[in-house]
């Protein structure tokens, strides 16, 4: 699905980043740390950080997407690394990340469970996990997203498979999100600001 929507021409989703990660990055992110970025497409959030000056690390399973977000490196001058691969076999290591985004990351809620686990693991001390995904409430909005609430993100839910962390923000509301063509309109969304100690 992902490469065959990454095809298409121009930027699905923009080159501009997210809009939570444009106002918390740096208020939040370690400066000039390693950033993991999940699921990240075509690269705008990968890129948007870049160019603040992390380093940064995006890992998609849709080659297509990740050739693009090269591209658009390229465009901007600044250099990230991609990584094809299946988050369900991505090893995202043991204390190895400042930083972990995790922007519209929506995978089976046995998968996600086990992905935040190791997201708490892999970051370092002191580092911040990024995360802004929909909730099933998005259903009734229809401007974006998964199609059933199987793949969506409750915050009692993500409290608990982030057990370990310390929740510096973390909300469900509800905001227009205005990102290419699949994102568009008032949307209901999860988002997340937590520190590893």
């Amino acid at each position: 699905m992902w490469n065959q929507r990454y095809s298409e021409a121009g930027f699905v989703y923009g080159t501009e980043p997210n809009d939570f990660l444009a106002a918390t990055a740096e208020r939040y992110l370690p400066p000039k740390g390693e950033i993991l970025c999940l699921a990240e497409g075509e690269g705008r959030n990968a890129v948007f950080l870049a160019r603040l000056g992390f380093r940064v690390t995006g890992v998609d399973s849709s080659a297509v997407g990740l050739e693009k977000a090269q591209g658009l490196a390229e465009q901007h001058g600044v250099d990230i690394r991609t990584v094809v691969a299946d988050l369900g076999d991505f090893d995202l290591g043991v204390e190895r990340w400042d930083g972990i985004v995790s922007i519209w990351c929506h995978t089976p809620s046995a998968l996600r469970a086990r992905l935040h686990r190791s997201a708490v693991a892999a970051l370092r001390p002191g580092g911040v996990l990024l995360l802004e995904s929909y909730t099933p409430k998005q259903l009734e909005y229809k401007t974006g997203g998964p199609p059933t609430a199987e793949l969506m993100m409750t915050l009692a839910a993500v409290r608990e498979e982030l057990d370990g962390l310390e929740f510096v923000d973390a909300e469900e509301k509800l905001r227009e999100v205005h990102e290419g063509k699949y994102h568009h309109g008032l949307s209901a969304v999860l988002q997340i600001v937590a520190r590893k100690p």
